[in-house]
């Protein structure tokens, strides 16, 4: 019998690898790649990657000015060095994440994801294979909208909590979002003190409605369940658009034969009684909606201060070693 990840592609999923650690990615044979700060951090500090740190900390020191800066420029070719090795391994794309201090300033993320794009460009890498990733706050939906609508830049929105968050991602045109289901779950086993099974877990259910949500009206921004605590949590989104997966469940589903059936499918989200909303041109009516979910604001403010927090920590490794 096939194994329970090659019966998951079957349901129509697309399997992305969710790791900075690209040695262990072409053993999966995933589709796309993603990362973030807390994962290049980790890879970051394995003695296989210190070449490519190397390589980006003397790239940082020939673009002049003060220490910051040199740090700044560092950091930024270091992300583009990852994805450029992720590149050689997959067949897609892959998603690197504008620095998490710019989630409430939609200049600043617009800025940051040109000079990425550019960075990639010089090293002969077009657009067309990169994701950006920003946070799924009001402005990074709007820098979204507006390096998909005039840069033709593909965006993932990330640290999404909410069907709030996703219909406005999907209403700003955004090529890809990812909800976190199972910072979703911790959210409410810590507020409920219970345990979940898989087919009741509350990241499970908001994944699943935000995907009957698209289908049903049409948006074809590709839903990307994320953050996965179990391999449970996985099979249960059986079906979904994407499904982006840590290499410690990818080879527990590699190494399983457990029957994988397709839980979600597009066809069925037709005849579904939901009500449809807007919020594209209504940012109160966002906040508001957004602040009535608890979990949903306070998970996204702990991600953005969690990513914020690894990039920082990654620039003190960086700036140690420009400045020895």
């Amino acid at each position: 019998m096939s194994s329970s990840l090659d019966q998951l592609k079957a349901t129509g999923t697309t399997v992305v690898c969710d790791s900075g650690d690209f040695a262990t990615i072409a053993k999966y044979k995933p589709q796309d790649a993603t990362t973030n700060p807390s994962l290049i951090l980790a890879a970051s500090k394995k003695p296989e990657y210190a070449k490519l740190i190397d390589a980006a900390v003397e790239y940082g020191k020939t673009k002049g000015g003060d220490v910051d800066a040199q740090v700044d420029a560092t950091l930024d070719n270091l992300l583009v060095q990852f994805g450029k090795e992720i590149l050689q391994i997959i067949p897609g794309k892959v998603s690197t994440e504008v620095d998490a201090r710019f989630s409430f300033d939609t200049k600043a993320s617009v800025e940051k994801a040109l000079h990425i794009i550019e960075l990639y460009k010089e090293i002969g890498i077009p657009k067309e294979r990169i994701l950006i990733k920003v946070a799924s706050t009001w402005e990074g939906i709007q820098a979204a909208h507006i390096l998909q609508s005039k840069h033709g830049i593909n965006c993932n929105l990330t640290l999404m909590f909410s069907l709030v968050q996703a219909i406005a991602a999907a209403e700003a045109g955004a090529f890809l979002i990812s909800p976190f289901v199972g910072r979703i779950l911790d959210w409410y086993k810590a507020s409920t003190k219970k345990e979940y099974s898989p087919s009741e877990d509350p990241g499970v259910e908001s994944v699943k409605a935000i995907f009957n949500y698209y289908k049903k009206f049409g948006y074809k921004t590709i839903v990307m369940g994320a953050s996965f605590r179990s391999v449970g949590e996985v099979t249960e989104l059986a079906g979904c658009d994407y499904l982006t997966i840590a290499p410690n469940l990818l080879e527990a589903l590699y190494n399983s034969t457990d029957s994988v059936p397709k839980k979600l499918d597009a066809s069925g989200a037709s005849s579904l009684q939901l009500e449809k909303k807007s919020y594209i041109a209504d940012e109160a009516l966002f906040r508001f909606d957004f602040n009535e979910e608890q979990m949903a604001v306070e998970k996204l403010r702990e991600g953005i201060s969690k990513f914020a927090a690894d990039a920082v920590t990654l620039k003190d490794i960086l700036k140690k070693k420009i400045e020895a």
